[in-house]
């Protein structure tokens, strides 16, 4: 029941056959219920540990050292990139790709004179596209490896709320059936759609579906 700790989002990838297999044993109580009944149960250092807001399976939040130690080889094969601007100009060097994620705007060491995010990361060429907060913002995406759970199939042209991130409050959209693929329309800007991330559609509190988001654009 707790809204802060809804985990849909995140379920969106779970299988029909597994689903009629799966139970939610605290579909019914808040967070704070769950720590009362452990501290009640003799678990006290359990029931007082801290949230965590962070990727679960790195406990030191650093993610790019935990890119460094998994994959070998990752920073002599990925250094030597470039920032660049949406016009294609150099705005300096970095440190590979990997480390780089959309929406940052923090650890860049490019100084222009306004406040720069990262808003596209083009891998193929080991290059960051750096841009204003306005050019971080776009209307349309589009989502593949699309797993149903409401329905066999989106309905084309249905609206729904679409979530592009864990805790994200969503925005309104209109989703088309695209060769096997789904384009979304949101009616307004969402900021820093990333490739890669779950997209998440909703019909009230219902899950109708996610996949995995290939692309924004602008419509």
């Amino acid at each position: 029941l707790d809204d802060d700790k809804d985990q849909s989002y995140v379920l969106w990838g779970v299988s029909q056959l597994c689903l009629s297999r799966t139970i939610f044993p605290l579909a019914d109580f808040h967070k704070k219920e769950i720590r009362q009944f452990a501290f009640d149960k003799g678990y006290a250092e359990l029931a007082k540990k801290s949230e965590s807001y962070e990727i679960c399976f790195v406990p030191d939040n650093d993610y790019r050292g935990f890119l460094r130690r998994r994959v070998k080889g990752l920073e002599d094969n990925v250094k030597g990139g470039t920032f660049v601007n949406k016009s294609g100009e150099v705005l300096g060097q970095h440190e590979g790709y990997p480390f780089y994620t959309i929406g940052q705007r923090r650890g860049l060491g490019v100084a222009t004179g306004e406040p720069l995010y990262v808003t596209e990361i083009i891998a193929a060429e080991n290059k960051v596209v750096l841009g204003s907060e306005a050019e971080l913002k776009r209307n349309g995406m589009y989502v593949g490896k699309v797993n149903m759970i409401k329905y066999a199939e989106m309905p084309d042209g249905m609206e729904a709320l679409t979530t592009i991130r864990y805790n994200d409050p969503g925005a309104m959209s209109r989703i088309y059936n695209d060769g096997g693929r789904l384009k979304v329309e949101f009616y307004t800007k969402v900021r820093a759609i990333a490739p890669g991330q779950s997209a998440v559609f909703y019909e009230g509190d219902d899950v109708i579906g996610g996949g995995l988001i290939q692309e924004s654009f602008e419509i």
